[in-house]
């Protein structure tokens, strides 16, 4: 054994290739700094020892290496900038040392080479790859850009178009893409990666194959004329800036950084990818962007964790209520294989419930992500029924008839009659109590809330609620269905609106004070939109939700919590409803919805809804961005720490997640708790205080004020 460590390992074989294998404790191979130290180890072995003819890097892991080890990133990244400069060049001196070593060196990569591992792939000579293997680099998505070399080699190796897309969307690459585009030497089988590897490589060592010209282009500027490199960088410029816009200053960092290095050598080019590197380490949006992919990784932990410990196992869902949440939440469970019986009393409804699937689908065809087999066995999946009888045999049922308590109560003491003594029993309610619904039922402990959000097929986000009598069997065979069905769980505990509603109505309410103050809903929607980051604006939103649906679970929440979320008085909500204005739905709301010459959705400000608002508002008045922003986020933050301090939801990752993955909540941002932190807890209070003469909306709890003084934080505290 020419080198051992816990992480690494070097052998050499009988043709004098040494062998380099990643081989983590772990479950996967990550560059952590502990593997760093021995790559750098391992390599300086290999150069130190005559009989080395070549290198050979592979995984004794169904996957390469999955990249950095990001748990690392939140305390390195907190150091001076000095310390993180030092600490990411030292990093990329590793893999230069390795690019030099005096004989050729060659990947063979299986399963996932992503972030450092596709990097550790690109510092050698040749690569191969087998059909399992896909390559890229991801992160833009943490706020980042490659640091391990990849904004070097890859435009080097794949043209600086090509490199551009692959870092600046983070989108990785199957192998057969990747030898397409030059990323790769060869593609094979997975049982001949390591032999075909050997054999490439002795081709090398024998002068078969010209290691040195491939790795001397890799040293070199790169090849570009003046006009095409005019040309092509203003390009990626452009499409860069119509795709991330300004919030995200990763992708226009790579661009800029691959354009100044393409007439430098790798040392020169590896100085810029470094402060480059460093800079983004230290913006907002990274800080944020880490946070959610750490965050994402406790909640998707907490929910494999919960679904581990389910004790029935559901074979068989049934849905009641055909509408479109119906047919929605029943082509999720049957596309996914679970067999799923969808009732209501009127034939029309199941024929809505069926089209609303079978369009899912059909959309999937046109973009050849679904086939006719596919759309068969999922359709299959689904039998519609107007007779209670069906569901006798369902182990889960998922009631998704009308928002209101009556008429859910009835439903769900019929159903109790229908379904086996275990069954669990659901609500998709989205703003009613489950404690309320509960007294329907005999058996209120195997009941529980299943809040989907509209679009189904889209939204990645279910909140499971769980009420007072709710046992916790109940809840994990949910989060297990659920997890099944393709979707995100957050458990949550019981409340009008339970968590994502119950703060979403504050901020629509803060929108509605605003507009009766003279702001221009338009206007609104646009900083909404363009400077907060926001998907839709507050306005577009409601017509989105529904005007109806909107008025209807505002009265909800004012029963709730009369004492911060009483109606607004001419609330533009209310006044749009009464008007029959409900939005996309009937095509008339705040805007007048339409198609336009490709048939795309259109939308424009309806000057009946700004002539109706006007005679209930003040004087039309002009507000800041700032001011804006603050008076619909600020009544947003007040509720989501008032349910983290109730008990509502249970940590400020998981708020964070669940407004991601429920309302679109901006990624650059990180979520509203670190939204909260970005700003200070100090100068959020500072911030509230301003405006706490508007209502208790905006007044902030004791809680964070005692926190702000004590100068803590919530991903710290």
């Amino acid at each position: 054994m020419m080198y051992e460590g816990t992480n690494i390992s070097v052998n050499l074989d009988a043709d004098g290739i040494a062998e380099l294998c990643f081989s983590a404790s772990g479950s996967v191979n990550k560059f952590d700094r502990e593997t760093l130290e021995q790559f750098d180890a391992a390599t300086q072995a290999i150069s130190a020892n005559g009989a080395v003819k070549g290198v050979l890097v592979y995984s004794d892991k169904p996957a390469f290496i999955v990249g950095a080890d990001i748990t690392e990133f939140t305390d390195m990244f907190a150091m001076p900038e000095a310390e993180v400069l030092a600490w990411v060049k030292a990093s990329t001196d590793i893999f230069d040392r390795f690019e030099d070593l005096h004989v050729p060196t060659i990947a063979a990569v299986t399963g996932f080479a992503l972030g450092g591992g596709c990097e550790m792939a690109l510092a050698c000579d040749l690569r191969i790859a087998d059909t399992t293997a896909r390559l890229g680099l991801p992160e833009v998505k943490l706020g980042i850009m490659p640091g391990f070399g990849g904004t070097v080699r890859l435009p080097r190796i794949v043209g600086a178009d090509n490199a551009l897309t692959w870092m600046t969307t983070g989108v990785d690459r199957k192998a057969e893409k990747a030898l397409h585009e030059g990323a790769v030497d060869a593609v094979v089988a997975p049982e001949h990666l390591i032999t075909s590897a050997k054999t490439m490589l002795l081709s090398a060592i024998t002068g078969k194959l010209d290691w040195q010209k491939r790795r001397a282009a890799k040293l070199a500027p790169l090849n570009l004329g003046q006009n095409e490199a005019i040309m092509g960088f203003n390009t990626a410029k452009g499409m860069v800036f119509a795709k991330a816009g300004k919030h995200y200053p990763a992708p226009h960092m790579m661009v800029n950084t691959v354009e100044a290095a393409s007439g430098l050598g790798r040392s020169e080019a590896m100085a810029l990818e470094n402060k480059g590197f460093v800079q983004l380490t230290k913006t907002d949006a990274a800080k944020a962007q880490i946070g959610i992919f750490l965050a994402d990784q406790m909640v998707k932990a907490k929910g494999k964790k919960q679904a581990k410990s389910a004790t029935k196992d559901v074979s068989q869902n049934a849905v009641l209520g055909a509408g479109i949440m119906g047919g929605g939440i029943a082509y999720q469970g049957a596309v996914k294989g679970i067999p799923t019986i969808m009732k209501d009393i009127a034939a029309a409804a199941l024929d809505l419930g069926l089209s609303t699937a079978a369009g899912i689908l059909e959309s999937g065809m046109k973009r050849g992500r679904v086939n006719a087999k596919k759309m068969a066995s999922t359709l299959n999946n689904i039998t519609p029924t107007l007779d209670y009888s069906a569901i006798q045999h369902a182990d889960l049922v998922i009631e998704a008839v009308v928002e209101n308590p009556k008429v859910k109560g009835i439903v769900l003491a019929e159903t109790e009659q229908h379904v086996a003594d275990d069954a669990i029993i659901t609500s998709n309610t989205s703003t009613i109590s489950i404690d309320l619904l509960a007294d329907s039922l005999q058996k209120p402990e195997r009941f529980c809330g299943m809040h989907f959000f509209n679009p189904v097929h889209k939204m990645p986000l279910v909140e499971i609620i769980r009420g007072a009598k709710t046992t916790e069997e109940t809840i994990a065979a949910v989060v297990a269905t659920t997890l099944r069905m393709g979707k995100t769980p957050i458990v949550v505990n019981d409340c009008p609106g339970f968590f994502v509603n119950r703060v979403l109505f504050p901020y629509f309410a803060g929108f509605s004070k605003l507009v009766l103050d003279g702001a221009d809903f338009v206007t609104v929607d646009k900083i909404m939109e363009k400077e907060f980051g926001w998907p839709m604006g507050p306005a577009f939103l409601l017509d989105v939700v529904g005007i109806d649906t909107a008025d209807h679970a505002a009265g909800v929440m004012a029963d709730g919590f009369p004492e911060r979320m009483q109606k607004v008085t001419n609330d533009p909500v209310t006044l749009m409803y009464q008007a029959n204005r409900l939005g996309q739905k009937n095509g008339v709301g705040f805007y007048d919805h339409g198609k336009d010459k490709r048939g795309r959705p259109s939308k424009t400000p309806a000057p009946v809804a700004i002539d109706m608002i006007a005679q209930h508002a003040a004087t039309k008045t002009e507000f800041s961005h700032e001011e804006v922003i603050a008076r619909l986020m600020i009544p947003m933050a007040n509720e989501s720490i008032r349910c983290l301090e109730e008990g509502i939801i249970a940590s400020p990752a998981e708020a964070d997640m669940a407004l991601l993955f429920g309302t679109g909540f901006p990624p650059f941002r990180g979520g509203i708790f670190r939204y909260i932190d970005t700003m200070g807890l100090a100068n959020f209070v500072e911030l509230a205080d301003k405006y706490a003469h508007l209502g208790a909306i905006y007044q902030v709890t004791d809680g964070v004020r005692e926190m702000a003084a004590a100068g803590k934080s919530y991903f710290t505290a």
